[in-house]
């Protein structure tokens, strides 16, 4: 899982796909945390991820770096604890301008039962999973 989010980390951007009804849904994301041994990501619940999510936690993220790409297959849980939210905030400080712990719109959401690839064109694929 570190491996997992040390290349989402560096890489900066990843690609977060959701469901809305038979449609997939795919935009940029950039928040990655290490929590309590999860991985979390986190968004604001105006926005329609959120409510997409709240109808189907099933996602996948998928970022590329220096020729190798990832892909995370996982459920998205909400972690509605102030604790989670203040890592977060305190991991992504330029967040807090946008963000607070206690503003009722900030979100976050671990990780569950993901399944990581990492993949190049120079090597077989490699599975992780946590």
């Amino acid at each position: 899982m570190k491996e997992v989010y040390d290349f989402l980390k560096k890489a900066g951007t990843y690609y977060l796909a959701t469901v809305e009804g038979d449609r997939p849904r795919v935009r940029p994301f950039g928040t990655i945390d290490l929590f309590e041994d999860k991985l979390y990501i986190q968004t604001g619940k105006v926005k329609d991820v959120s409510k997409q999510l709240a109808a189907n936690p099933k996602a996948e993220i998928c970022a590329f770096m220096d020729g190798t790409w990832l892909r995370v297959a996982c459920e998205l849980i909400e972690d509605d604890r102030r604790e989670a939210r203040v890592h977060m905030l305190e991991s992504y400080p330029e967040l807090k301008s946008m963000y607070s712990a206690d503003d009722g719109n900030t979100q976050v959401f671990y990780l569950k039962n993901a399944e990581a690839v990492f993949s190049s064109f120079t090597a077989a694929p490699r599975k992780i999973n946590f």
